[in-house]
């Protein structure tokens, strides 16, 4: 499969997730083990309404589609994905009204299990919201 056809294919799963388009997920980036998934502020996803913070449970779930996105695209896996593991890091809170970005990296894959690191930043990519660390079922090996 082309990368192009890939791509279009992970939309296409990340848009039919229920929970991934009503936050509003976008993939803008996906390639050889790195995705990057974008989630616009919403007044729906506060967690906090006295700042306006975006909610924890919004930012760790763009970090995991960003991750599963990150195992699908790399070269040795054969097809899907799902979460075994993944610890996120709360760093700071996401400014009020920016968009959060997560961006994803598989960085190896074994017979059956892929590992992936992440991180999300709003507008300010130096300092991000969280970090992550997951491990990831794998399909099959090249």
């Amino acid at each position: 499969m082309s990368d192009p056809d890939k791509l279009k294919l992970a939309r296409q799963f990340i848009e039919a997730i229920p929970h991934s388009r009503d936050l509003g997920m976008k993939l803008t980036e996906m390639d050889d083990g790195v995705a990057v998934i974008t989630m616009p502020y919403d007044k729906r996803l506060i967690g906090d309404p006295e700042t306006g913070v975006i909610s924890g449970g919004a930012v760790s779930a763009v970090m995991d589609t960003c991750c599963g996105a990150a195992v699908m695209s790399h070269p040795e896996n054969l097809g899907g994905t799902a979460t075994l593991d993944l610890r996120i890091d709360y760093m700071r809170a996401a400014t009020p009204g920016q968009a959060i970005t997560a961006r994803a990296t598989c960085y190896h894959v074994t017979r059956s299990v892929a590992f992936v690191r992440a991180t999300a930043c709003d507008d300010d990519s130096d300092n991000p919201v969280a970090s992550a660390t997951g491990a990831f079922t794998v399909e099959g090996k090249v």
